[in-house]
């Protein structure tokens, strides 16, 4: 019988596609069993010899019991490889969401549907489709094995994920993984960061310094673009992925998609104060592009939450030249709080984010020269169910 490890979302929607399986996971404390004849079972019931297949949730880390001791572990990507779409999967640390929410819109008109850590589990997903995109995270990486991309999309890494993948160069490792089974007839886009340890590569893959060069490398005029910052980099990379599938460039469709909320989101309240919310910000470099976008202005941050193993020295010291204060709130706000005195920097151990706006509220007067950020480097899940529900406590909070 087919096992699968974790009942998050992936793996409630792929039980339903593989039932009737055996499904470990450690909120289970007892037998019981879904209505589809799944067994839920605690994880001390697992027995490898029983186990044909086991399907691991990309969230869980890979120091679960139960790896040790299975002997057939894959991905949800290795258990629905091969098939007959052509696989375009989209990594990076920073703008996977909107770079493959972008390449979608670029190549609906082809046949393509969009899915993996964007919260469309593969099993949901259309198996007539021409085109798979797959936004990937470094953790379904890890896992898989035997799947492999027919163009593989790096965005820039920088440090996340450090307590999952045990050090940076695993996380890093992870990201080039891909490369190494790809096959002749195969594309990559890649930072030039690692260009001379991709040297197994096989296909053809295209080297890019920055924003401006990837334009160059694919002769895209981003002039013509509408977008600015980071979300620059994604709709080049997304046309970039575009063009290597259809030869065109449309400036058009890329220039009509519309941002997904909690991502540099302005909205302002009764007495005109402009808010940010880019509660998606879940690490240091995102949280820098945010910063910089608003560089002129006095900035009241609303920083932390779970740092996922990551030092903030790094953001912290960067603070410096900056007229800003800082809001501290979730796991790390202590931490947050020290590094700010270490570096004379003003900081509000505010621990919660109503905590965080109540206090800015109070002191938030100049409405053309100062905003509220809130950009928090930091995963939400220490108080928060997602990021979206940050965000979202964020505008309730900022309009009361």
């Amino acid at each position: 019988m087919i096992s699968l490890f974790g009942y998050g979302q992936t793996m409630k929607a792929l039980s339903k596609f593989v039932a009737p399986c055996n499904i470990y996971d450690e909120k289970f404390k007892e037998k019981n069993q879904d209505e589809f004849g799944n067994n839920l079972l605690p994880i001390n019931e697992f027995d490898p010899q029983k186990s044909k297949l086991e399907i691991i949730s990309p969230g869980i880390p890979p120091n679960f019991a139960l790896n040790k001791i299975a002997k057939n572990i894959i991905s949800e990507y290795d258990y629905f490889y091969p098939n007959n779409a052509i696989n375009i999967w989209i990594s990076g640390t920073n703008g996977k969401t909107t770079t493959t929410q972008m390449a979608q819109s670029l190549l609906n008109e082809y046949g393509s549907v969009f899915g993996g850590n964007i919260g469309i589990p593969l099993c949901n997903l259309d198996k007539n489709a021409k085109i798979w995109i797959l936004e990937t995270s470094s953790f379904m990486l890890h896992y898989t094995n035997i799947a492999h991309p027919k163009i593989y999309a790096l965005l820039p890494i920088t440090q996340d994920h450090i307590s999952w993948h045990g050090s940076f160069e695993n996380y890093i490792n992870a990201k080039l993984k891909p490369l190494k089974s790809m096959s002749k007839d195969s594309y990559a886009i890649i930072p030039s960061d690692y260009k001379t340890i991709t040297k197994e590569f096989q296909g053809n893959i295209y080297f890019y310094k920055n924003t401006k060069n990837l334009a160059t490398i694919f002769d895209i005029d981003e002039r013509k673009i509408n977008f600015k910052g980071a979300f620059l980099l994604d709709a080049i990379m997304a046309l970039a992925i575009s063009k290597i599938i259809t030869n065109t460039i449309n400036y058009n469709t890329i220039n009509s998609f519309k941002i997904d909320s909690h991502k540099i989101e302005e909205f302002k309240d009764r007495r005109n104060r402009l808010f940010v919310d880019d509660s998606k910000a879940t690490n240091i470099d995102a949280t820098m592009q945010a910063i910089n976008l608003y560089k002129n202005k006095e900035i009241f941050l609303i920083l932390g939450g779970d740092n996922k193993g990551v030092s903030l020295e790094p953001l912290i010291k960067q603070l410096i030249s900056y007229k800003i204060k800082i809001f501290a709130i979730g796991k790390c706000s202590s931490e947050i709080y020290h590094l700010s005195s270490k570096y004379h920097i003003f900081c509000q151990d505010s621990h919660t984010l109503e905590n965080a706006l109540t206090s800015i509220k109070s002191i938030f007067n100049d409405t053309k020269n100062s905003i509220c950020l809130l950009s928090p480097a930091c995963a939400s899940l220490d108080q928060f169910s997602s990021y979206k529900h940050r965000g979202e406590e964020f505008k309730k909070y900022a309009l009361s």
